[in-house]
């Protein structure tokens, strides 16, 4: 294998090894399978098997369940009976932290156990401690002695086990030698699973997960390439973004993460790990894997200048933006621009512009411009016939900039023919709409010295990602500059479908570097109404805000432009030591204006200090009504009570000039 999966160029599901988990299978040629956690107490027995049977009726083919400590492991057997006494045999894997002896219990009674490499058996203190190669060879042989146990007993019984590494749980020995790195999260999962291969078991599903998608997605391609390289085969892969939130936030960056895997036939069970109850992860779930249903086996040849041979000229497991040439507010190190497309407008009013981010005050004559405001307006064949806000550039058709007198504050679009064709162009911008499925060469050998275009990309393709990919690949190779839009349409029926092609179709191109824009295209009228569809967690609102909120949201999930306020949340599970849903809403009511701010809330101290590594402030279960408050690692204030906690923590970001009063 050359990179990371079975091609770059069209869609092939990576081949991995088939592992069973009680009546179900995983990996090989089975298809994508859907799962979810519950996020009740597991000591609460009944309520547990009843959120396990609305997870399963909601479409969940595995239930995890956390198994803290031992009598939490020894009470998934009467969870286990009753479920199975009510007609349902999905299989159920018990989630452990800290305790080896609860996972050697939960072992023995369920389909599957989640152990977590980072504390297994390793310690967490945030040390930096230096390992010569014989200390580290000792670490290694002291989880060796910890984790055998475990391997046998699964071994005995025919229970699975998912070996997941968690970016923000490294233990300080792989931090040590490795960093807070992708390396090191493969490393620390390729340690526990030669273990398990030197002891002939090989019921293993991985994963890698973080709350940054950009670094999730390189550990796994990473850990692929690691483990055809080692062992000759790839084990099945468990995909998930750990802490996405909620809302549509949440959907995003998980969509993000999951589905740039996806697209390279990469991952065999997925997770959406969403600050809500867990049945309505599994909608969010069915519509990513629905995507790739019918692409098993595609070998769709594209047509542009790329090919299998190319050479690849940017490095899938590192970041770096690709370079290109300022053109007016786009390319080079500038952010990201966003285009609002009113193509499908019959006339363009002031009031219009409120759905991306311009209000217009009569009274003061002024426009208030937001912190998600467009950069660009795409009028199509129409004119805007009153002044717009200074900030707010304009994109019409060729044709109809030519009837306009090629003003030199609107530009033009155009598309290959009309470009080389055209009698006007723009002295400083122009834009040209390119179909990424089509062979351009004798066009960019055309205009390769023309340093005002912006290319605007699509692609009418099955796999429009890989397609994309090729071109502003192949631009890289003829080393052509220019900036590009990343253009994506959705022709869905329901906004959540929607959301989901518009988050990987530009996110997973943003992942790699490429895109200089984003630009977002649906039918408004193709959208049907939750009451129909019965969906009810993404509501239906004005398509342009809609548009216009989901671009920037891609952007901040990608790291590429932050617009506001990032916050770190997890799912909620039997751990969580108060209400997280109306805690993560009430500091989101509070915080929502400090943009770029990272703000983490976490249930419990199992997912507080790790996972959160990527905040810059945390929120964090530490007891029944007790919060523990986090600056960055360190822990700032011990055992608040939680009626006071949210007075608490704003306290804590004013002490840190972090914190700016609302106007």
């Amino acid at each position: 294998m050359q990179f990371y999966c079975e091609s770059l160029h069209t869609y092939h599901r990576l081949p991995t090894r088939r592992v069973r988990i009680g009546n179900l299978f995983i990996g090989g040629n089975e298809p994508i399978r859907v799962q979810t956690m519950t996020t009740t107490d597991t000591m609460l027995t009944a309520d547990t098997v009843a959120q396990c049977i609305r997870c399963i009726e909601a479409g969940a083919e595995l239930v995890r369940i956390t198994a803290p400590s031992k009598k939490e492991a020894e009470n998934l057997l009467p969870i286990k009976e009753a479920l199975r006494q009510q007609g349902y045999t999905t299989p159920i894997v018990a989630d452990i932290h800290f305790t080896p002896n609860a996972a050697e219990i939960a072992a023995g009674i369920i389909e599957k156990v989640r152990v977590n490499p980072g504390n297994y058996v390793d310690k967490k203190k945030f040390e930096q401690i230096e390992y010569s190669d014989a200390e580290y060879a000792e670490e290694i042989e002291r989880i060796r002695e910890r984790f055998t146990p475990l391997v046998n007993i699964c071994k005995e019984h025919g229970t699975a086990m998912r070996i997941g590494t968690n970016h923000g749980s490294l233990s300080d020995r792989i931090m040590s030698r490795y960093g807070d790195t992708a390396n090191g999260m493969v490393e620390s999962a390729l340690e526990f699973l030669r273990i398990a291969r030197s002891l002939n078991y090989h019921e293993i599903v991985l994963s890698m997960k973080s709350s940054n998608p950009l670094v999730m997605v390189q550990a796994y391609r990473l850990l692929v390439r690691h483990m055809m390289d080692e062992f000759g085969e790839c084990y099945p892969l468990h995909l998930g973004v750990t802490e996405a939130g909620d809302g549509e936030d949440g959907r995003i960056k998980s969509a993000i993460g999951i589905g740039t895997l996806l697209e390279d036939g990469i991952g065999d069970t997925i997770r959406v790990s969403l600050t809500e109850d867990p049945e309505f992860e599994i909608p969010v779930c069915n519509d990513l894997v629905e995507r790739y249903a019918n692409r098993a086996g595609s070998s769709e040849l594209l047509n542009t200048t790329s090919s299998a041979e190319q050479k690849l000229p940017y490095n899938p497991f590192e970041y770096k933006r690709r370079k290109t040439n300022a053109v007016q507010n786009i390319g080079a190190a500038q952010v990201p621009v966003v285009f609002a497309d009113f193509m499908q407008k019959a006339e363009i009013l002031p009031e219009d512009l409120q759905a991306i981010g311009y209000t217009y005050d009569v009274l003061t004559d002024k426009w208030h411009i937001a912190d998600a405001a467009a950069d660009y307006l795409y009028t199509a064949d129409k004119q805007v016939n009153f002044a717009l806000p200074g900030t707010l550039k304009v994109v019409c058709d060729y044709k109809t900039w030519v009837q306009l007198g090629t003003p030199s504050h609107i530009f033009p679009l155009y598309d290959e023919h009309s470009y080389r064709a055209a009698q006007h162009r723009s002295a400083t911008q122009n834009f040209i709409s390119l179909d990424a499925t089509v062979d351009h060469s004798d066009f960019f050998e055309a205009v390769k010295h023309d340093d005002t275009m912006v290319f605007c990309a699509y692609a009418n393709a099955e796999n429009p990602v890989q397609v994309l990919r090729d071109f502003i690949a192949h631009l890289m190779n003829l080393s052509m500059p220019v900036p590009v839009v990343i253009a994506v349409e959705s022709r869905q029926s329901t906004i959540d479908k929607q959301l989901i092609d518009f988050s990987i179709g530009a996110g997973a191109l943003f992942l790699d570097g490429m895109g200089d824009g984003i630009w977002l295209r649906n039918d408004a009228s193709l959208i049907i109404d939750k009451a129909v569809t019965g969906r009810t967690y993404l509501p239906m609102r004005n398509n342009m805000e809609f548009l216009n909120n989901t671009s920037f949201s891609i952007l901040q999930a990608v790291r590429t432009r932050i617009s506001k306020t990032e916050y770190i949340s997890c799912p909620s599970c039997g751990r969580t030591l108060f209400d997280l849903q109306e805690t993560t809403a009430k500091i989101r009511n509070v915080t929502h204006h400090l943009k770029g701010l990272k703000i983490a809330v976490m249930g419990c101290i199992v997912n507080g200090p790790g996972e959160m590594a990527d905040a810059d402030f945390g929120y964090v279960g530490s007891g029944p009504g007790k919060i523990t408050l986090y600056k960055g690692k360190e822990i700032v204030k011990r055992n608040v009570d939680s009626t006071v906690a949210v007075d608490e923590l704003i306290s804590l970001l004013k002490e840190n000039n972090v914190w700016i009063d609302r106007g």
